[in-house]
């Protein structure tokens, strides 16, 4: 595994540095390196500016509409775009279920929602946890029954990140009791402005409303909608997830927050001396750049696989794993240096430093991050089993 860039590979990374300095909004930056959330019309506006430089689908053949770039351009685009304190464009569509298109969709379904995805006209929400069918996805009981050239679906979601933005769910359903429960999940595309559905909206512990329960009442799907198979949804599922729990890992993120939680560090003081210099706060820091460092090398190694031609396999679990406990790691030193700070968080009027005011509702949005995407304890599972071979 060779980790130094080409000399090709160093001129790319300065085009796509300047490029940002060119380019990212100013109140975008702001926000992003607050920890803010942004608005829909913010991340449409950005995914927009991405888009028209062709820095959109950056993983997307070029077939596609996507760049023409190598495993490691990407890796150093994203790593160039956490450095300028860009935000991630929202991912469902373009990480998710594009990829989920190309490889199961129809000529017709990848005609119709690719381009939609590109110009962002189209927003997508995951229609996959339930109540009691979360880590246990196989368990869920959203019904989808088979009437004329219809399905009709039935049931709830939970955990529905944005789907109060959406247009678009792509949903796992049961359209088959009789067999394995994994055997008889479809994979089913469904307009959330189809009568029967309901959006309930969920307040979570960061104070924000970005989840939902949406209910689905003999809502009619088209069996076009279809994507492969009948029974195949499990499978689907399965590869959509390694993709996104690849993206959950935030490695170029997480290398950002470092830089900025040691400068922090160094301009803070407490009894008279930097916090830097405080003998257990260092030992913290230290810790935790040390994780982030194996990290990224196994970061590297998958990297090194792609570029081989390997899709990603189990090892996207432990960089979930790593990658969610390096974020609370990090997110939980921002809120010890913030001190005092850290308590009227998520409130108007507030007069600390400017990079504190969000500290406290990042560490309580990243308590879900070892949940969501899949738990620790089912990545662990999948580690044992598919590269220990343990049963």
């Amino acid at each position: 595994m060779n980790i130094d860039y080409s000399a090709e590979e160093l001129q790319f990374q300065q085009e796509v540095r300047n490029w940002f300095k060119k380019n990212l909004p100013e109140h975008l930056k702001k926000k992003t390196l607050r920890g803010e959330m942004l608005t829909r019309d913010e991340i449409v506006s950005w995914q927009k500016i991405l888009g028209s430089a062709g820095y959109l689908a950056i993983s997307w053949p070029v077939e596609h509409g996507g760049p023409r770039w190598t495993a490691t351009q990407r890796y150093i685009f994203d790593e160039e775009r956490a450095a300028a304190g860009a935000p991630v464009g929202f991912s469902m569509g373009l990480i998710m279920l594009g990829p989920v298109l190309m490889a199961f969709g129809t000529p017709e379904q990848k005609a119709k929602y690719l381009p939609k995805i590109l110009s962002a006209e189209d927003w997508w929400c995951q229609g996959y946890s339930e109540p009691g069918a979360g880590s246990d996805l196989a368990s869920l009981k959203t019904q989808a029954v088979s009437d004329g050239d219809h399905y009709v679906v039935n049931g709830t979601k939970i955990w529905t990140t944005y789907g109060h933005y959406a247009n678009r769910c792509f949903c796992l359903v049961r359209t088959d009791n009789q067999c394995k429960a994994q055997a008889g999940i479809s994979f089913l595309l469904i307009d959330m402005d189809t009568p029967g559905i309901e959006i309930k909206p969920i307040v979570s512990i960061d104070g924000e409303h970005h989840l939902n329960q949406v209910f689905f009442d003999n809502v009619r799907v088209p069996k076009t909608n279809l994507v492969g198979q009948e029974g195949q949804g499990w499978t689907i599922a399965k590869y959509l997830l390694t993709h996104e729990r690849t993206t959950i890992a935030g490695v170029a993120d997480s290398k950002l927050n470092m830089a900025n939680i040691k400068r922090a560090a160094a301009e803070n003081f407490a009894n008279g001396k930097a916090l830097i210099e405080d003998e257990q706060y260092s030992m913290d820091i230290a810790q935790a750049e040390i994780n982030l460092m194996a990290l990224e090398f196994t970061n590297f190694r998958t990297l090194a696989d792609t570029a081989a031609g390997r899709a990603p396999g189990p090892e996207s679990s432990l960089l979930k794993i790593k990658g969610t406990e390096t974020q609370q790691e990090l997110s939980e030193l921002k809120v010890k240096l913030a001190g005092y700070y850290a308590f009227p968080w998520h409130t108007e009027g507030y007069v600390g430093p400017e990079e504190f005011s969000h500290a406290t509702q990042t560490y309580n949005f990243l308590r879900a991050s070892t949940i969501y995407g899949g738990s620790t304890e089912v990545q662990k599972n999948v580690v044992a089993k598919m590269l220990l071979g343990l049963k």
